[in-house]
């Protein structure tokens, strides 16, 4: 049976004066929401924790089931125009636990992760990013 799991990315130390948006589906981009120098993009995945291992669906979901991940674009890929930028960052939702899912959806909250916006050459981040900390489990009260 099919849940849906609340998901939000953190996105640290964006280049700044470039857009970023999270892509749905092939197309599509959902906008970032700006606060404090950070990005976020909630989001929702569909899991079904009756398969082991779990499935994660959905319309943001990218890649093969034993890989999936999300793309932010940024620059061009994002809708901004006047800009050099032109990137696409796959960003790993490989690490989310069945255990992990179940806590989230109990406790009515989300699961969070952190990645950083600015790639190595300073532009925004691209291709397959790390992430900085783990998904964890947060509230309405976080």
């Amino acid at each position: 049976m099919k849940q849906t799991l609340a998901l939000r990315l953190i996105v640290t130390e964006p280049q700044p004066d470039v857009r970023f948006a999270m892509q749905r589906g092939k197309s599509e981009l959902l906008p970032a929401t700006e606060s404090a120098g950070t990005l976020s993009f909630d989001f929702s995945v569909q899991v079904d924790l009756s398969k082991d291992p779990m499935g994660l669906t959905g319309e943001f979901t990218q890649g093969p089931p034993a890989s999936r991940f999300v793309y932010v674009n940024s620059g061009t890929y994002a809708g901004q125009s006047g800009t050099a930028w032109a990137r696409r960052a796959k960003v790993p939702i490989t690490g989310i636990s069945a255990a992990l899912a179940r806590e989230a959806i109990a406790k009515g909250g989300k699961l969070q992760a952190r990645v950083r916006g600015t790639a190595a050459d300073g532009g925004p981040f691209c291709a397959s990013v790390p992430l900085l900390s783990d998904w964890v489990v947060v509230t309405a009260a976080r």
